[in-house]
């Protein structure tokens, strides 16, 4: 067979940067990649809910919506080995997925592969339109774009991760009260889901007197062990 040659632009130097990467990188002040910077405008939009203006080099990070080619475009800049998702559903309306990124080493991480996650949900309270139709990979591409905005540190919501309008909002899905449906369902009591946190250390878990009390990220892991049970 041939030899297979490795173009020079997807080769990278002992740093773990590409020699010739799509668009040039940027650098903070302490050395570290400014991600945010390396994002093309092209795959910025002004976030119409929160400003008329339609020129994005004019915007801050919050009113800016960031599309999924540009949260690829990075992820595949930044260089990754693996991409898993683990996915749920706790209840026939509600999915519930994790994305874990094996980030290759690079000289930010100390030439060590890190391994990221994230969480993306997804149910008709949170969605609109036809995405009401396909919750399982909008919450998997929730999740993607959070675990890639959040390890590079980009702080512009991504297009997917958008659900419904601010009006919409004031009717939001609550988790806490998903949690108490399935609870009932399964005939677990608030008393067993407390004893539990306890037993396993949660912090501050004594002082709980709710299900509204406990974190979001929690009630998230507790959905996807009882949907097991």
């Amino acid at each position: 067979m041939p030899e297979i040659k490795i173009l020079e632009n997807f080769k990278r130097d002992e740093n773990g940067l590409l020699n010739k990467p799509s668009i040039p990188y940027q650098f903070n002040d302490d050395g570290s990649i400014n991600w945010r910077a390396m994002i093309r405008h092209d795959f910025l939009v002004p976030n119409k809910e929160r400003t008329k203006e339609t020129d994005v080099t004019k915007l801050e990070d919050k009113d800016l919506i960031i599309l999924l080619g540009g949260i690829k475009e990075l992820a595949q800049i930044r260089g990754y080995t693996n991409v898993r998702y683990s996915v749920t559903s706790p209840a026939s309306d509600y999915v519930v997925a994790v994305c874990s990124i094996s980030f290759i080493p690079n000289y930010e991480t100390g030439n060590q592969q890190i391994e990221f996650s994230a969480i993306g949900d997804a149910s008709p309270f949170n969605t609109k339109d036809f995405a009401k139709n396909y919750l399982g990979p909008i919450a998997e591409n929730r999740a993607f774009c959070r675990c890639v905005r959040n390890f590079l540190k980009i702080n512009i919501v991504a297009q997917e991760e958008l659900g419904k309008s601010k009006e919409e909002e004031k009717n939001a899905f609550d988790p806490s009260s998903l949690l108490q449906k399935v609870m009932k369902e399964k005939n677990i009591s608030f008393s067993m889901i407390k004893n539990r946190l306890i037993k396993e250390n949660y912090p501050n878990a004594a002082e709980i007197v709710s299900i509204s009390e406990i974190p979001k990220i929690k009630i998230f892991e507790l959905l996807d062990r009882i949907s097991k049970v």
